[in-house]
């Protein structure tokens, strides 16, 4: 992707979290990044495309890094660990998409809908495939579970107290390593009655 392309998503991206897909006009956009809006028809075919490209171009960015994070043998943690990382800054430096994501879902085309829930769904699975070594009490489903609220803890970037980033960055990964690999505590069985009586 080109770095001017980049911009007018990144730009697109705030904008919309600020005021909502629909509060923002081509005109807007083009306004941010120094062009006039009919400009950047050069570069996407409207508005819908450049939410559409937005969310495409995040959802693949996650799962490329994600594919890459391939787990070593002798740190059997360690593809975890470093996807709670990448994920933590991905959501620190783009919190505006985190937004638009969860708001603006219903605006996209069902075709890009379809092809980013594809690209999240193997998104999940590498997560899951890195968790489920490290977690043998967990079925499939559980642990795409409890990927998945790994996920809303991680994504809260938006909604979360100013710490500084650093602070922040630190607190999450903590935070989601010990919600993915701590085991609950164990059920004490209920008393039966007392053999001697």
């Amino acid at each position: 992707m080109t770095p001017r392309r980049q911009q007018i998503l990144s730009t697109a991206a705030d904008l919309f979290a600020a005021r909502g897909f629909h509060g923002v006009s081509m005109g807007d956009i083009g306004a941010a990044v120094g062009v006039s809006g009919p400009a950047l028809y050069k570069h996407f075919a409207g508005k819908e495309d450049i939410l559409e490209q937005c969310l495409l171009h995040a959802s693949d960015q996650l799962l490329a890094g994600a594919r890459e994070l391939l787990p070593d043998p002798a740190v059997p943690d360690g593809a975890l660990v470093a996807l709670i990382a990448r994920h933590a800054d991905f959501a620190l430096d783009n919190p505006a998409l985190i937004v638009v994501q969860e708001r603006e879902w219903g605006a996209m085309g069902a075709e890009t809908r379809t092809q980013v829930r594809k690209h999240q769904l193997a998104y999940i699975e590498v997560w899951t495939d890195a968790l489920r070594p490290l977690r043998p009490d967990l079925g499939a489903t559980e642990a795409r579970a409890a990927v998945q609220a790994a996920f809303g803890l991680l994504n809260s970037t938006p909604h979360s107290a100013r710490i500084g980033r650093a602070a922040m960055r630190d607190l999450l990964t903590r935070m989601a390593r010990a919600a993915l690999l701590t085991p609950p505590a164990g059920l004490t069985p209920p008393a039966g009655p007392d053999p001697g009586r």
